[in-house]
């Protein structure tokens, strides 16, 4: 028997399909281990020796270490151990730190790379395995070890002089592109201006675009008198001066990554990005259906936009074969992405022959969704132009223009594949010289608006334009910042909060280099290098702590920038043991209320929870069953606890 690891234990059943009985399957639920927290022996809590060439100290996770018993055990007795963890910086991480624990040799133990979970993909990792790929790993514990540089020298400042929560390599540039806008609009100083607008009689006609009088053009007029001058003029007809035709080629959009996925996710339904990265996890790693689990999506990790000729060949057949020759044109000229990981692929289906609508018994509508824009844009972005004649009708009365524009499908090309597009003509019978009744005309004081905040999907698309992070950490990002109490989201709009500006200000003011997206991205790009073997570990480290350092340094002798750390909340209370005001505090576990004369005075208020009651007695004891809550939701233990500790899932009650 041999055993192969994987990430996820939702991905090893699909895996065991296809490899059949001769393999185990099991999964190390993500990392195993991580950087040394302890203070001994000079460690500071880095878990890094930095005198000793930044050697790293590593130790086993708590929660881990019951999956690390399993595997060791079952390893012991397998014949081999084969590592198929992520095809990323982290995955590769990850199986190297399976090989340092699980006793097996990093240059000969087999590492299977695929990027779709399907019966050819997996198959043709096994015949063809590699080895554990050292420059990744360097890459990856390079970043490890720089996060925590700032993790544990810059949030214990920020703790102490603001009680903010931490600060980050990456984080702390994305708060600031956030804060930033928020400034941008607070200053922003609103200018009146008038619009002119008109409404056709025809309601099949687009509302006309008001363009110019006299040759001067009427965008945002400032002057009252000139508007009223203007909007006197317009009568009740418009008439047809001008009709101009041209033909137009509309290009396909390239497949999707990470960012962009987001991106239109977010747009077209309102997905957060975390959500869409979950339920692209689900869509990768595999689908129940009726031909079993499948993997429906290649890897959802990735900035490339590259497709593989496999995939190519086999979207030409589909394509010929259901829609013409016409159609297929193949892969357009790649967009170059910062730091992008072009040996990679796009995110794009498994199958041409699982279309959308093939699929959407088995997939929730959410899942439906998503499976449908990767489908159709991958596919569609090997499709021909769409080509259509525009047709752009200039309309007048009394030397006031108007522009009418509208576009006719010549050859559908592209779109052909989603069912859903269908654009309506309505210009065919307007000839030169017809009149156009207006329904109703309006002149409009209105002022100029600020810029609106970031939605999470603009602040996916700045990072990855900008250079801040990586795929794996754009959502990961946000949600932190959320977390953190730095910005406040509603329905997916993002505004710094009172702690989120005051913690920007302070960083930019302090430790600027933290906050400067260049710096960050220059980071990224030296991540990149040494992934590639032009630039060394230690290197990179020593260059970073060095300036870290003496920012740092310079900062705890004589601060650019004093921030006047924000007052608790209080809640009108007084505590019971000193008479002090009680204020609201925040932990890890959440926010609760405690004396403002701490650490004096260590009192905190509980508030005693009333007890939920199963209606059911314990199978251990007899005693009652009560609901409990844990961080990974409710449950149902008994009430004699901690004599009894007999526990339920709701899961089980239901059945």
């Amino acid at each position: 028997m041999k055993l192969v690891i994987v990430e996820s234990p939702s991905k090893a059943p699909t895996l065991k399909k296809y490899l059949g009985s001769d393999y185990e399957v099991e999964a190390c639920n993500g990392h195993i281990r991580d950087l040394s927290t302890s203070y001994k022996n000079g460690l500071k809590g880095l878990g890094v020796y930095v005198e000793e060439d930044f050697k790293p100290l590593y130790v086993i996770a708590s929660e881990k270490k019951e999956i690390v018993k399993k595997l060791k055990d079952i390893a012991s007795k397998s014949e081999e151990v084969i590592l198929a963890t992520d095809p990323d910086r982290e995955g590769e991480a990850i199986a190297w730190h399976l090989a340092q624990v699980l006793d097996l040799d990093v240059e000969t133990t087999k590492r299977l790379e695929f990027h779709e979970i399907t019966r050819d993909s997996i198959g043709e990792a096994i015949k063809n395995p590699r080895t554990i790929n050292m420059n990744l790993v360097q890459s990856q514990e390079t970043r490890r070890i720089l996060d925590r540089f700032i993790g544990f020298g810059l949030s214990n400042i920020v703790k102490k002089e603001l009680r903010s929560e931490s600060a980050g390599r990456v984080q702390s540039p994305t708060l600031k592109l956030i804060c930033d806008r928020e400034i941008e609009r607070n200053n922003f100083v609103p200018e009146d201006y008038f619009s002119i607008n008109v409404e056709l009689k025809d309601e099949n006609l687009k509302t006309p675009v008001i363009l110019d009088y006299k040759g001067t053009k009427l965008d945002h007029i400032k002057d009252k008198e000139f508007a009223e001058e203007v909007f006197s003029k317009i009568d009740d007809f418009l008439v047809v001066t001008n009709i101009e035709v041209k033909e137009k080629n509309i290009k396909s959009k390239e497949p999707y990554t990470t960012s962009t996925l987001q991106q239109d996710a977010f747009n077209k339904f309102k997905m957060k990005p975390s959500e869409t990265q979950f339920i692209a996890q689900q869509l990768y790693e595999g689908i129940e259906t009726k031909e079993g689990l499948v993997g429906l999506i290649t890897y959802m990790r990735t900035d490339s936009t590259k497709l593989s000729n496999s995939f190519i060949n086999r979207a030409k057949n589909f394509i010929i074969e259901n829609y013409g020759e016409n159609y297929f044109v193949g892969e357009k000229h790649l967009k170059n992405i910062t730091n992008a990981q072009q040996a990679h692929e796009a995110i794009r289906p498994t199958s041409n022959h699982r279309t959308p609508e093939s699929l959407k018994s088995v997939l929730n509508e959410k899942q439906y969704k998503l499976y449908k824009m990767i489908y159709t844009r991958a596919q569609g972005s090997l499709m021909a132009d769409q080509i259509v004649e525009v047709h752009t009708i200039t309309l007048t009365c009394n030397d006031v223009n108007f522009k009418l524009e509208d576009s006719k499908v010549l050859f559908d090309g592209f779109t052909k594949i989603d069912k859903d597009k269908k654009q309506k003509y309505t210009l065919s019978d307007i000839n030169i010289g017809d009149k156009l009744e207006i329904k109703q005309k309006t002149l409009e004081q209105e002022q100029t608006k600020a810029p609106e905040r970031y939605s999470e999907a603009k602040v996916v698309k700045l990072m990855e334009e900008k250079g801040i992070g990586r795929p794996s950490t754009y959502a990961s990002t946000i949600n932190t910042l959320i977390s953190h109490r730095y910005v406040d989201s509603k329905k997916g709009i993002l505004k710094p909060t009172e702690i989120g500006l005051l913690t920007n200000k302070f960083l930019t003011g302090n430790f600027e280099h933290i906050t400067d997206v260049e710096f960050t991205a220059e980071m990224e790009r030296k991540l990149d290098d040494i992934e590639d073997g032009i630039a060394k570990r230690s290197d990179t480290i020593k260059e970073f702590y060095d300036s870290f350092e003496d920012e740092k340094n310079s900062f705890l002798k004589q601060p650019k920038l004093v921030v006047e750390k924000p007052a608790p909340v209080t809640t009108g209370e007084k505590c019971p043991q000193c008479g002090s005001d009680l204020v609201e505090r925040r932990s890890k576990y959440g926010k609760f209320v405690a004396c403002s004369n701490y650490p004096e005075c260590k009192y905190i208020k509980t508030e005693k929870k009333e007890i939920e009651y199963v209606g059911r007695k314990c199978p251990d004891c007899g005693s009652d069953l009560v609901y409990r809550n844990s961080k990974k939701g409710k449950f149902i233990a008994c009430s004699g606890f901690p004599k009894c500790r007999h526990i339920e899932s709701i899961n089980e009650e239901a059945k």
